[in-house]
């Protein structure tokens, strides 16, 4: 089959090597695509957020399968465009895709159907929230309830962190309509878990764990980024734990949006807390991780096209297909290389060496880079993802961080503690 992968960043780079190695697709194609595809995708010059232009695009190549990558098209319902211009997409529909692009809608949800997950207060009045967190206790959490590319999530210690962020996000509008609403829950405290599960509205087929580092700084400092780096397995991910994230969380979030009239096919992302009372939802999201993916993707021996495939269809196919699923015995760490000041403003366009020499078990996953004719140059803040694999989490460490030492561009910035 051919396939399209809408996106541009390192995820989708993942996606595209991944599904290269599938011998169910042909032919594959990205939407737009970066200059570090180029090798194994056909680029099409569209923008991943213009729903028309990706649905025309996908038409006109006679398009197969459409996998999409980041959850802003997601949002603006770009499944439901191609779906009805005949085209199988992977991904939920819009009003699926709300369990992303409303954290609001998320927690009601869990609310409802008694999923675990940190008590919480809603506010639509910037008064009213002010109110609420002169009173509280703290820490506590803030959240814009849209989409803020993974930084709208402010850990407030006291209360004056607490009002500033009230402050940026419903009346500085520092991410936009996705002010207009904030919730304020409970701080919960454990070890942060990533899990993603493939549905197709009704089997549900969990992916291995993974652990993102989200702070821009080392020891988990400085303002929340879009990821700074990930690393899969988890040691403490047993199987117990597993059953636990698959009984409470995972088949009942499924199976709750089906009750909802809302059916969720595609990747169900869960970003966990593991507390002392077990494991508990801090956010859904609607697609795979950025950079989970690129620690998860890696590891997996098996086909992934087919699996995509079956979730999109939705014919009951996913189950068989699903209980085939393998893993590399080993250990995978993605360390980001990004721009100085990112999250925040950053320059762009400085030269990049040592893109072109890649050492054995290691992925260069391009997040913000472009091609000249003659050199790489930067083009984003979260720049390039090195991906290393290794016989365990150490070895895997070592080897990504010494591909590290071969790569160069100004202000280039990175944590030195992925994996630890």
């Amino acid at each position: 089959m051919d396939v399209m992968v809408v996106g541009s960043g390192g995820r989708e780079h993942a996606l595209v090597q991944v599904l290269a190695r599938s011998r169910d697709v042909e032919r594959i194609y990205a939407v737009p695509g970066s200059d570090g595809m180029a090798e194994q995708a056909h680029l099409i010059d569209a923008d991943a957020e213009d729903v028309d232009s990706v649905t025309g695009a996908a038409v006109d190549e006679g398009i197969d399968l459409v996998v999409v990558g980041p959850e802003k098209p997601l949002a603006l319902g770009v499944v439901d465009a191609l779906e009805e211009a005949g085209v199988r997409a992977f991904g939920p529909t819009q009003c699926a895709a709300r369990i992303e692009s409303s954290k609001v809608f998320a927690k009601q949800l869990m609310d409802r159907y008694d999923i675990p997950t940190a008590d919480f207060r809603v506010f639509t009045s910037h008064s009213e929230a002010v109110a609420h967190v002169n009173e509280r206790s703290f820490p506590a959490v803030i959240k814009a309830d849209g989409l803020a590319a993974g930084k709208g999530v402010v850990v407030a210690r006291d209360r004056s962190e607490g009002l500033r962020a009230l402050t940026q996000i419903m009346v500085e509008r520092r991410f936009g309509d996705a002010g207009k609403r904030v919730i304020v829950e409970d701080c919960l405290t454990g070890e942060e878990l990533s899990v993603m599960a493939l549905t197709d509205g009704e089997t549900v087929i969990p992916l291995d764990a993974a652990q993102d580092h989200k702070a821009v700084y080392d020891g988990d400092l400085g303002p929340n980024t879009g990821g700074m780096g990930a690393f899969s397995p988890v040691e403490f991910y047993d199987d117990a734990m597993a059953d636990s994230v698959f009984e409470d969380i995972l088949r009942p979030t499924v199976a709750a949006m089906k009750c909802e009239g809302v059916p969720f096919q595609g990747v169900l992302y869960a970003g966990l807390m593991v507390t002392e009372a077990g494991p508990q939802v801090l956010e859904f999201n609607c697609r795979f991780g950025d950079p989970e993916a690129q620690v998860v993707l890696p590891r997996l021996h098996s086909d992934l096209a087919p699996m995509l495939a079956a979730s999109a269809a939705g014919d009951g196919s996913l189950q068989a297909v699903g209980q085939q699923i393998q893993w590399k015995p080993e250990s995978a760490v993605c360390v980001v290389l990004a721009s100085e000041g990112y999250p925040l403003e950053y320059e762009k366009g400085y030269p990049i060496e040592g893109l072109d020499e890649v050492a054995d078990r290691v992925y260069l996953y391009h997040a913000g880079t472009a091609r000249t004719d003659t050199e790489w140059r930067t083009a984003g803040g979260r720049v390039v993802g090195v991906t290393a694999l290794g016989r365990d989490l150490e070895s895997a460490r070592d080897r990504a961080y010494r591909q590290i030492e071969s790569i160069s561009f100004s202000g280039m910035h990175y944590r030195r503690d992925i994996g630890r």
